[in-house]
C-alpha cells in the first residue's frame, strides 16, 4: 500500500470515529433531554431550590368572655451558620471578641473566653458541623430582639450567620385553671381535653415557601407558583366563666384540704343551655397539695349513692305507685334482705314517715321498702323507667374521656336478688358526676334534658366560622305532675332535710345529698379495716326559677366527716353564693321614686360631708349652724335633724354614733390613743365626752357590730 493511501485510510478511520462519537453525543443529549429530562431537572431544582414549610399559628382557647385560657408563645433556638457567605475570616475575627462578651453577659453561664474558644473551634471544624448552637437555652421574643443587636449577629443570616429557629410553646395564662379540661396534644399525638378534641381547627393549615440558592451559598425567598400561604388555626370559644371557675376551684381546694380528701370535682352548668360555666378537678399529690391531674368530672364512673334516689322517686311516681303523702314504716333504721342489712344514717331510725320525708331525710330503708313493694317481680319495669330518663346513655360531649354509664338489666350476668334494692339507692350501677348533673339539670329545666356544652364556637380573625348550638337529649324525662312533686322534694331536702345547712334567706337551693361507700375493686367496700366514702351534693338554684345547676363530689374524705351535706354541701353553697352575688337580675329593683317608707339612719359626721350626702339622696333634713364643723344626728318620721357637736383639742369629743374613721380622726387629733372592738358605728366610749384630755391616754371604743 502506498504511503498516500495509508494516510487517507487513517484519516478516514479517525473521521468515522469522530462522526460516530458526535452522533453518540447527540443521541445522549437527546436521551437526557427527552427521556431522563424530568429526573435531572428535578435534581437541579433540589440543588438550586428548596421548599420551606411555614408553620401556622395555633389558635387560642378562650373563656366565654374572650379571655385567653390557652395560647402559644414563640421561643427560639439560636444557631450560627459558620459557613455563611458573609462570614469571612476578617469579619469573624473582627467581631468574635465583642460577640463573646455579649453572650457571656446575657446568659451568664460561662466566661467570655469560653464563648470565644468554643466559637473559634467550631468555625475551624465547620466543614463537619456547619450550624452551631450558640445559646444554652431557648429565648423568648423580647430576648431575641436584644440578641439580634449583638456584634456579627446584627448583620443578619447571610452576612452574620445568625439563625433563630422558632418553636411555639403552649401556655396557660391562668396557671392550672381548668387545665385537664383545656387539655393538651403531646408530641406522640395523644389528645386530651379541648386541645385534643378541636386540634383539627386549632392547628390551622401549613404553608409553603420556595427559597433559591444564590452565590455565596446563601438562600433567599423567591416567588413561585408552588407557594402556599399558611392558614392560622381558629380560636375555640368555650363556655367557661373565668371568675366562676376560680371560685369553684378555690372552694373545692379549701374543702379537700380541710377533710384531707383524696380528690374531688365541681361542675357548674347553666340550666337552659347546658353550658358548663365551671369544671374543677383536683387530686392530692404526695406533698399534700392539690392540682389538676385527671378529669374526674367526665372520666370517673362510680356508684353515686343517694343522688340516685331521685330517679327512683320519679319511677315510683310515674308508675302511679304512691303519693308523697303516703307513709312508710322505716322502723329502727335497719332492714334485712337475704343476708344483707340495709341501714339508715340515723342510728335509732326514723320510724313511720311520709314518702316525701323518706327522700328528704334520705332513708335507705324507706326507699328499699317502697321499691320492693311495688317492683319486686317487675324489675324490668323499674329499669325501663331508668333507661327512659336516658341515664344509661353516654352524653357524647365534645371532649374525649367520658366513661359510659353502667346500669345493668334483669337477666344480665351480674344481676342478683339484691340488684333491685341496691340500685334503687345508688349501688350496683355507675355514673360520672357530669352524667348525674345532666339529670338534675333536666329537673331544673322543667324536664328538658340538654347535652352539656363546653364549646360555643370557632372564631378566626374575629369572624365566627362554626357555632355549636345547645342540643336536646330528651324533651321530657317525666310528666309535669311528677316533676312538680320531685321539685317539692328537692326543696324539702334543703328546707327541712339532710341539707338544712345550705338554707339561706336570700335565695332557695334545691338538691339531693349523696354519701356512698366506695368499692375497692374485688376487695369490696371494706379493706384493711377501713371504709372509703364519696360525698356529693347535686342540685340547682334559685329553686323557684332555676338558672344554674351544680354538682360537687369529694372522694375519700378522711377526717371522720364524710356526709354529703357537710363535705360537698359547703362547696356548692360557696359557688352558688358567688353566682348570686354577681347576678344583679336576681335582686329586687331599687325604688327610685324618691319616697322613703322610713327615714334612713345617718351617722354623726362632718357637717359638710353629711349635708352633701343627704342632698344627693334627697333625704329631708334640718340644717345645723353653718359654723358647726361636726354634727350629731337624730331622726324622726319626716326628717334628719343635725345638731352641732362641740369639738375642742382640750376635751374628749363625743364620738358615739360616728363611723370609726371619723372617730379616730377626732380622738387622735386630741392626742389620745384609740383601741376598738367590732365594726359599724361607735356604740360607747370608755372616756366620757367633755373630760379634759390627758395626752397619751387610751380610749376604748365599742362598735355597734361584733367581730366579723
Amino acid at each position: 500500500m502506498s504511503l498516500k493511501k495509508e494516510i487517507l485510510t487513517r484519516i478516514a478511520v479517525v473521521y468515522v470515529f469522530f462522526v460516530l462519537l458526535g452522533l453518540g453525543i447527540i443521541a445522549k443529549i437527546i436521551y437526557i433531554q427527552f427521556v431522563e429530562g424530568h429526573k435531572w431537572r428535578a435534581k437541579a431544582k433540589v440543588i438550586t431550590y428548596k421548599d420551606i414549610i411555614v408553620t401556622p399559628n395555633r389558635g387560642d382557647i378562650c373563656a366565654t368572655d374572650g379571655r385567653v385560657l390557652a395560647t402559644s408563645i414563640p421561643y427560639f433556638d439560636l444557631r450560627m451558620d459558620l459557613l455563611a457567605g458573609g462570614v469571612t475570616d476578617s469579619v469573624f475575627n473582627a467581631n468574635i471578641d465583642s460577640l463573646a462578651i455579649c453572650l457571656s453577659n446575657f446568659f451568664k453561664d460561662r466566661s467570655r473566653y469560653a464563648y470565644k474558644s468554643e466559637l473559634t473551634n467550631a468555625r475551624r471544624l465547620a466543614k463537619n458541623k456547619r450550624f452551631y448552637p450558640v445559646a444554652p437555652r431557648k429565648v423568648n421574643y423580647i430576648e431575641l430582639q436584644q440578641i439580634k443587636k449583638f456584634p456579627l449577629f446584627r448583620l443578619g443570616e447571610n452576612k452574620g450567620g445568625f439563625i433563630p429557629v422558632q418553636s411555639n410553646k403552649r401556655i396557660l395564662p391562668h396557671s392550672t385553671m381548668a387545665a385537664r379540661t383545656i387539655g393538651t396534644v403531646n408530641e406522640g399525638g395523644v389528645a386530651v381535653g379541648v386541645e385534643g378534641a378541636f386540634d383539627y381547627a386549632l392547628k390551622g393549615k401549613a404553608g409553603l415557601r420556595v427559597h433559591q440558592r444564590i452565590p455565596g451559598n446563601s438562600w433567599v425567598e423567591v416567588k413561585s407558583m408552588d407557594q402556599i400561604d399558611a392558614e392560622d388555626g381558629a380560636d375555640v370559644v368555650t363556655t367557661i366563666d373565668v371568675e366562676l371557675q376560680d371560685v369553684a376551684e378555690a372552694a373545692l381546694r379549701k374543702q379537700l384540704d380541710k377533710h384531707n380528701a383524696e380528690h374531688g370535682c365541681a361542675i357548674l352548668m347553666e340550666v337552659a343551655t347546658g353550658d358548663i360555666k365551671a369544671i374543677a378537678n383536683l387530686k392530692r399529690e404526695d406533698d399534700g397539695s392539690y392540682s389538676e391531674m385527671y378529669n374526674y368530672a367526665i372520666g370517673e364512673s362510680t356508684e353515686p349513692g343517694s343522688t340516685m334516689k331521685i330517679p327512683t322517686l320519679i319511677a315510683l311516681l310515674e308508675d302511679g305507685q304512691m303519693e308523697l303523702e303516703d307513709t312508710v314504716n322505716t322502723g329502727n333504721g335497719k332492714y334485712k334482705i337475704y343476708d344483707r342489712t340495709i341501714v339508715d344514717s340515723k342510728e335509732e331510725g326514723h320510724g313511720k314517715i311520709s314518702v316525701k320525708e323518706v327522700f328528704e331525710v334520705s332513708s335507705n330503708v324507706g326507699v328499699v321498702k317502697l321499691v320492693g313493694k311495688y317492683y319486686k317481680g317487675r324489675e324490668r319495669d323499674f329499669i325501663d323507667r331508668i333507661y327512659a330518663m336516658k341515664l344509661n346513655q353516654p352524653l357524647n360531649i365534645s371532649i374525649p374521656g367520658e366513661v359510659a354509664p353502667y346500669i345493668k338489666y334483669p337477666g344480665d350476668k351480674y344481676w342478683s336478688g339484691m340488684s333491685l334494692p341496691m340500685m334503687s339507692i345508688g349501688y350496683e350501677l355507675k355514673l360520672t358526676p357530669l352524667q348525674i348533673l345532666t339529670f338534675y339539670n333536666a329537673i331544673a329545666n322543667n324536664g328538658r334534658m340538654v347535652k352539656p356544652r363546653l364549646v360555643k364556637s370557632l372564631v378566626r380573625h374575629g369572624q365566627v366560622v362554626q357555632s355549636f348550638s345547645p342540643e336536646v337529649i330528651s324533651t321530657s324525662i317525666c310528666s309535669r305532675s311528677t316533676l312538680r312533686k320531685v321539685k317539692e322534694v328537692l326543696e324539702g331536702v334543703v328546707e327541712q332535710g339532710t341539707a338544712m345547712n345550705l338554707k339561706n334567706p336570700r335565695y332557695k337551693i334545691a338538691g339531693k345529698t349523696g354519701t356512698a361507700q366506695v368499692a375497692k375493686g374485688t376487695r369490696g367496700y371494706k379493706h384493711g379495716g377501713r371504709v372509703s366514702y364519696s360525698a356529693s351534693f347535686a342540685g340547682y338554684f334559685p329553686a323557684d326559677d332555676p338558672k344554674y345547676s351544680c354538682i360537687v363530689v369529694v372522694n375519700s374524705p378522711s377526717n371522720s366527716v364524710y356526709y354529703g351535706n357537710l363535705v360537698a354541701g359547703p362547696i356548692f353553697k360557696e359557688i352558688s353564693d358567688k353566682v348570686y352575688a354577681t347576678s344583679p337580675e336576681w335582686f329586687r329593683e331599687v325604688d327610685d321614686s324618691g319616697d322613703f317608707k322610713e327615714i334612713p339612719q345617718a351617722k354623726s359626721s362632718s357637717r359638710e360631708a353629711l349635708v352633701e350626702v343627704l342632698d344627693e339622696l334627697d333625704i329631708p333634713f334640718e340644717k345645723a349652724d353653718k359654723k358647726a364643723d361636726w354634727v350629731a344626728t337624730e331622726r324622726d318620721s319626716v326628717k334628719v335633724e343635725l345638731k352641732k357637736l362641740n369639738v375642742s383639742k382640750k376635751t374628749v369629743p363625743n364620738v358615739v354614733g360616728m363611723g370609726l374613721k371619723d372617730a379616730l380622726f377626732l380622738l387622735e387629733n386630741t392626742g389620745l390613743r384609740v383601741k376598738f372592738q367590732g365594726r359599724g358605728s361607735v356604740r360607747s366610749q370608755s372616756i366620757q365626752a367633755g373630760t379634759k384630755v390627758a395626752p397619751g391616754s387610751t380610749v376604748f371604743l365599742e362598735m355597734s357590730l361584733g367581730e366579723s
